[in-house]
């Protein structure tokens, strides 16, 4: 009888350290800070059902903002992720990696140095130079996507055709002039519009001074003609 309880209760230590090690190991292989917390401004879905700050967001969920509405997505030591209003994406992060999907609208990412983090559109492929800080825009409109770099360097890549984009400049994928799409209106991502060149700024300005002397010298003889001149024997 002493023998079979021994056995049970080695059986049990054995169960219970067992588990304790199973335990362990799950806990220390999940990455610190995999949730994010999610701030709104109006009117926000994640994963389709409204949202309100101070939520925890889990990586690989979608995110929608209304017209005139905003969300910002808070990732700790990662950085953060900033939604605009009328846009969808999806946001994926883990340990040192934030992963961004737009399929409209415009987000802007500020992640830290250290952190891989890549932006995709259906026009290009965006990543930040890990070894800083970087802060940029991505805005995809019907035809196309613009990047606007603030902080860092962002690497667009179009294709096969890899291109940097520095803090303080800006660069376009896809076509601006895709039929079914109305023109952009963002500054300088149109064409100027054409302008007389000089030699017909010339003959402008030779036809105004030339109307100018016409006109003028009419003008003058008109009054010296109506002059009255009075008599000096009168």
């Amino acid at each position: 009888m002493l023998g079979k309880n021994i056995i049970r209760k080695s059986i049990t230590t054995l169960t219970v350290a067992a588990i304790w090690s199973v335990y362990s190991m799950v806990a220390f292989a999940v990455p610190a800070d995999v949730t994010g917390e999610i701030t709104v401004n109006g009117q926000v879905t994640v994963n389709g059902q409204q949202a309100v700050s101070n939520s925890t967001i889990l990586s690989g969920a979608v995110i929608t903002t209304g017209q005139s509405s905003s969300a910002v997505i808070s990732l700790g030591k990662l950085g953060r992720v900033e939604l605009s209003g009328s846009t969808t994406a999806t946001v994926r992060f883990a340990d040192n990696t934030i992963i961004v999907s737009v399929d409209s609208g415009k987000i802007t990412v500020a992640n830290n140095a250290g952190v891989a983090t890549t932006v995709t559109s259906k026009n290009a492929t965006f990543m930040a130079d890990a070894s800083q800080a970087d802060n940029f825009a991505v805005e995809v409109e019907c035809s196309h996507t613009h990047i606007d770099t603030t902080a860092g360097v962002v690497t667009m890549r179009e294709g096969t055709t890899d291109r940097q984009v520095a803090a303080g400049s800006t660069a376009v994928a896809g076509n601006l002039a895709q039929p079914g799409c109305k023109p952009c209106l963002r500054p300088n991502s149109t064409p100027p519009v054409a302008v007389l060149g000089w030699p017909w700024l010339l003959l402008l300005a030779a036809g105004g001074a030339a109307a100018y002397v016409l006109f003028g010298n009419s003008n003058s003889d008109s009054v010296q003609g109506n002059t009255i001149v009075v008599s000096p024997n009168r």
